[in-house]
């Protein structure tokens, strides 16, 4: 009888151990930094732009995710603070081939764009397109 009293005893510490450890690890798990938004006024003009822009954001470190409006020009990008900074990020773009703000794109960048991607094609000052 005692056996089995030690058996139990022993079994009931060890779940209530391992669902104390559980809910540690999860609480550590979700703390971290907040991710930041930040926007990036680009002279991007249409979707190859965008697949463009998002991918190589996608490759920065601390990038959670990056969306631009094409209409607007507005690159939204959502960020790990602790990982990148908005001048890193304004780089990137330009790095692209795409001024960002009031920083101009990288010239090497910029001409090794398509032609369709370049802000001087008059294709894009229709207000069709």
């Amino acid at each position: 009888m005692k056996t089995l009293r030690s058996f139990w005893l022993a079994a009931v510490l060890l779940l209530t151990a391992q669902f104390s450890f559980a809910q540690t690890t999860a609480a550590a798990k979700t703390k971290g930094p907040a991710t930041e938004v930040f926007q990036i006024k680009t002279s991007a003009v249409c979707d190859m732009c965008k697949a463009r822009l998002e991918k190589a954001l996608a490759y920065e470190k601390g990038v959670q995710e990056a969306h631009l409006d094409v209409p607007s020009k507005v690159l939204t990008v959502s960020y790990r603070p602790d990982k990148t900074t908005p001048a890193a990020l304004r780089t990137a773009v330009q790095r692209t081939g795409y001024d960002a703000d009031e920083q101009a794109a990288e010239a090497r960048a910029y001409d090794r764009l398509p032609d369709c991607c370049k802000k001087t094609n008059n294709v894009h000052q229709d207000a069709a397109h």
